[in-house]
């Protein structure tokens, strides 16, 4: 830049800043200039932390192959020469059973991930997952199947925070959407495996075959690195320089994240203590900055569930039998599953384009309308088959269409979001045990849908029961609009201090006031006013 190309210029904004103008006119700051540095040293390896985010979530498969089990294995246990005879109470604990042990292992890994670390949280958590699908491939008895379920949703429940927070805190925020949505694209892919295997295997070889998934798991996850946040928290700064170089590369500005992060623990107080206290605990858990996102997610949780997802997922096979379609009910239980996986990826990507709340309000809207429309289709077939003489239901095709519309919309948004802002909208000190209480509850409503669905069924009918769900999608939908707030694109430590009070808003500043906003924010925490900064205390010449 050349005095014949440029001119001084001073802004006379509320925080002067240094301007030049170039050949095009262009107005450039000197803080512009100064804030583009190498693209290497700003963003690390991605494929690094790809690879971090995948190990850390295989586990999330083994949920899926838990979810989807109970769909192929009831009709087996049901059937006329089955090794073990269920009626249907016994079929609904083998469908909902996992989900009483899951809310326990939800509690358990938030104290695991806060005082030993996310890594070892993930590991031991596929201890018990391993000892239960042993137990039901061993077992001769409907209680051993019990047990089974009830070990194999403790290690469910244990896996889902610390993986959702590990990959949180080992990607950069251009990556942590679709990486933290790998939780929900295990699950799907898990559902996917039982629901195809279980149309030709046996329940036993299926059980069996489970194992391999938490082995894996088990054994890769040796060799991640722990996250730089927990070690920074622990002050371990040492430690946290040598995840990040795993986790970044040679050429990333380590030196500069630890800084930012010890910055940011010693303003939460995070790093105070190795441990907290009891009462350090619970003040940090009534605080707002837990408090807001907890009721927030709590209630999100629940209007999700209540949606009938995981009613689908459970009793697949048994609901496509009922519809009154043509339909092979196992190939329609395939391609189901099909079709989850690819809208989980499909939300995935989305995630990172359009942000949380507008893939929440496709999927309230969309669950709503098809339960409603699948509960009315059921409510005229029912008619159709107490007819004298019964009716020949026609459009058989409808029942199907809502229920495969129904798990498009419902996986782009449902079941990825809030399991993202799990990892995303808690405090640092007590992200772990919050994250914890949060898939607690998470898995609580799973138990008290799949379990309460029979019981439903024969007090609303079936076609009431799916109307139900279908509305409490609709009031979902309107607290999501009023209360969801948008993470697109915002670091930790920015969505920390904005249910903290620090901040205002998570949304942008607009360009003209930016300057100004940043201004008063500076004179808000008691700073005087200064020109220019020390660094820049010359003109440009």
């Amino acid at each position: 830049m050349t005095g014949k190309d440029s001119v001084v210029l001073v802004d006379k904004n509320t925080t002067p800043q240094i301007m030049a103008t170039g050949e095009k006119g262009t107005a450039v700051t000197l803080a512009t200039v100064e804030s583009q540095p190498n693209k290497a040293a700003e963003r690390g390896k991605a494929m690094r932390q790809v690879v971090a985010a995948f190990v850390a979530n295989l586990g999330t498969i083994n949920t899926g192959l838990i979810f989807g089990f109970s769909a192929v294995v009831i009709p087996q246990l049901q059937a006329t020469d089955s090794l073990i005879p269920v009626d249907e109470s016994q079929s609904s604990w083998v469908a909902s059973l996992s989900a009483i042990g899951t809310p326990i292992g939800c509690l358990l890994s938030g104290y695991v991930m806060d005082n030993f670390g996310r890594k070892k949280a993930l590991i031991a958590t596929q201890i018990p997952t391993i000892i239960g699908w042993i137990i039901i491939a061993c077992a001769s008895n409907v209680g051993m199947i019990y047990a089974g379920r009830v070990l194999t949703g403790f290690g469910s429940g244990m896996v889902g925070a610390p993986a959702r927070v590990y990959t949180s805190e080992v990607t950069q925020p251009h990556l942590r959407g679709m990486l933290c949505a790998l939780a929900s694209t295990g699950i799907s892919l898990g559902v996917l495996i039982q629901y195809t295997l279980g149309a030709f295997t046996t329940w036993k070889f299926l059980s069996g075959m489970s194992v391999i998934v938490p082995v894996a798991a088990f054994i890769l996850m040796l060799l991640m690195p722990e996250t730089p946040n927990y070690l920074v928290s622990k002050q371990k700064p040492e430690k946290a320089r040598r995840s990040l170089a795993r986790l970044r590369g040679s050429s990333y500005n380590i030196d500069r994240e630890v800084e930012q992060l010890q910055s940011f623990a010693a303003k939460t107080n995070a790093s105070g203590k190795k441990q907290l206290s009891m009462r350090e605990t619970i003040q940090a858990l009534v605080h707002p900055s837990c408090l807001k996102p907890f009721a927030i997610l709590t209630v999100y949780f629940m209007m999700y569930q209540f949606s009938g997802v995981n009613t689908i997922t459970f009793y697949a096979v048994e609901i496509f039998r009922d519809s009154g379609t043509k339909m092979d009910k196992n190939t329609c239980t395939i391609l189901l599953g099909v079709v989850r996986l690819i809208f989980t990826i499909v939300g995935a990507i989305l995630l990172r384009r359009c942000g949380r709340r507008p893939l929440t309000f496709i999927s309230g809207i969309g669950c709503g309308f098809t339960m409603v429309g699948l509960g009315v289709y059921l409510y005229f077939k029912r008619q159709w088959d107490l007819a004298d003489p019964p009716i020949e239901p026609v459009a058989t095709w409808f029942p199907v269409a809502c229920i495969f519309i129904f798990i498009t919309t419902c996986t782009v948004g449902f079941l990825i979001v809030p399991w993202v802002m799990i990892g995303e909208l808690y405090p640092m000190k007590v992200r772990g045990l919050v994250g914890g209480f949060t898939t607690c509850m998470a898995h609580s409503f799973v138990f008290i849908v799949v379990k309460t669905y029979p019981f439903l069924t024969h007090l609303l009918e079936r076609h009431g029961t799916f109307i139900l769900y279908g509305c409490f999608s609709f009031v979902g939908t309107v607290f999501f609009y009023l209360c969801l707030p948008e993470t697109k694109g915002k670091t930790l430590q920015e969505i920390e201090d904005y249910f903290s009070g620090r901040t205002k808003t998570l949304k942008k500043a607009k360009p003209g006031n930016a300057d100004q906003q940043d201004g008063q924010q500076f004179l808000a925490n008691g700073a005087k006013p200064s020109v220019l900064s020390p660094e820049k205390n010359k003109l440009l010449p």
